[in-house]
């Protein structure tokens, strides 16, 4: 049985932690799996959205599997490969054109945290715990994933939760923005899944657009962004979308788009 599944339903891609005996604890081969299939989720035309959840309801994941780490993190060259899977599974979810969201049940800790951050939207179930205990190890988090750590929470949250490696639970979470939903258990997976249908039905041009456009203002608005962001706007007028949606809109009726 693999310890990354990949399920899809209609537009929506489920990508699943699979290791529920050790809470998803996620190993080096899965970092590297992560990426990969993340990767292909993006190119696939036929994928509007993509869920990361973990297997059962006790763990999103409880983080690196750390009793790999007297292996694969023994010493500066292999922490720099074992680093550059982390990095790379991170940067391919940050960087999915799919509209992406963590759904969390139970624990979302260390590098589960970065793989919840790297996601566009997190959506909690009722119980959740979330932290990064790196201090406890004697590790430095990467400054892309402190980064929007920092975006999401604010610096002052951001070095509370690296300076004390404490648990954060669900309504602190909520609080200070880390989570965009908190829902009973039983709501959660109907709920993330309701919203990123309706996301689905709408123009693929239109919502890869509003993602490029506030991950460009993010990074900062350069001339050559603007050029990209202004093709991009160009390419959804003359879009097949574009005439299906205002046909839609006269005929009173819910537009058909085919993301082209």
């Amino acid at each position: 049985m693999t310890d990354i599944l990949v399920q899809q339903d209609g537009p929506i891609a489920t990508v699943v932690f699979n290791r529920p005996k050790l809470r998803n604890a996620i190993s080096l081969a899965m970092w590297t799996e992560l990426g990969r299939v993340t990767d292909g989720l993006a190119k696939d035309d036929s994928v509007r959205a993509v869920v990361y959840r973990g297997a059962g309801t006790q763990a999103f994941a409880s983080g690196a599997d750390i009793s790999e780490f007297k292996e694969h993190r023994k010493d500066t060259e292999t922490a720099l490969r074992y680093n550059a899977q982390t990095a790379a599974a991170y940067t391919a979810i940050r960087e999915c054109a799919k509209p992406t969201v963590a759904m969390i049940f139970g624990f979302c800790m260390g590098g589960a945290m970065a793989v919840a951050m790297a996601c566009d939207l997190r959506f909690a179930a009722e119980g959740s715990k979330f932290g990064i205990p790196a201090a406890r190890l004697s590790i430095i988090y990467g400054a892309d994933a402190v980064g929007q750590l920092v975006d999401l929470v604010g610096p002052a949250s951001a070095k509370d939760i690296l300076y004390s490696a404490r648990t954060v639970d669900d309504r602190e979470a909520l609080a200070m923005g880390f989570i965009q939903r908190l829902l009973p258990a039983g709501e959660l997976e109907r709920y993330t899944y309701e919203y990123l249908g309706k996301v689905a039905d709408n123009a693929p041009i239109s919502v890869r657009g509003a993602k490029l456009t506030i991950e460009s203002y993010l990074l900062g608005l350069t001339e050559e962004r603007r050029k990209k962001l202004k093709a991009l706007s160009l390419e959804a007028f003359e879009s097949e979308d574009y005439k299906e949606g205002t046909r839609a809109f006269l005929e009173k009726r819910p537009p058909r788009f085919q993301g082209r």
